[in-house]
């Protein structure tokens, strides 16, 4: 089971640090990730990372700005959000991938039916 928090109303350029909490004894063998769903839109990629943490991969559009991270020992994947901008607005969907073969970087892992669990998501609004 996957909780996701930590979203929320911020300004234009301004911060958040989105946290996934996972349950059960799989998170450290599972690929992690971030995707969003903008209104009216698709569920999109964000960001993922490799089960020890030394691999992550981004979208463009969030190159530079965003980083992932996890800690295994707290069963828990993170998502900093940096210099938001309004096409950020989003539900942000944590996603866990335990049975999988891909690797972090690859075309799969942007898919979203390559992933195997999903948690609740949490909504960031951006306003100008």
């Amino acid at each position: 089971q996957l909780q996701a928090s930590g979203g929320g109303l911020v300004q234009v350029g301004g911060s958040l640090r989105l946290s996934c909490a996972a349950s059960g004894s799989t998170f450290s063998n599972s690929r992690m990730g971030w995707f969003r769903q903008a209104p009216g839109k698709e569920r999109d990629f964000v960001a993922a990372i490799s089960r020890l943490g030394t691999i992550t991969d981004y979208a463009d559009s969030v190159k530079g700005r965003f980083t992932v991270s996890r800690d295994n020992a707290k069963n828990t994947v993170y998502l900093q959000m940096n210099s938001l901008k309004p096409e950020d607005t989003a539900v942000y969907y944590c996603g866990a991938a335990y049975y999988q073969r891909w690797n972090v970087g690859s075309t799969q892992a942007k898919e979203v039916m390559e992933w195997d669990y999903w948690g609740q998501g949490t909504l960031v609004t951006v306003s100008s």
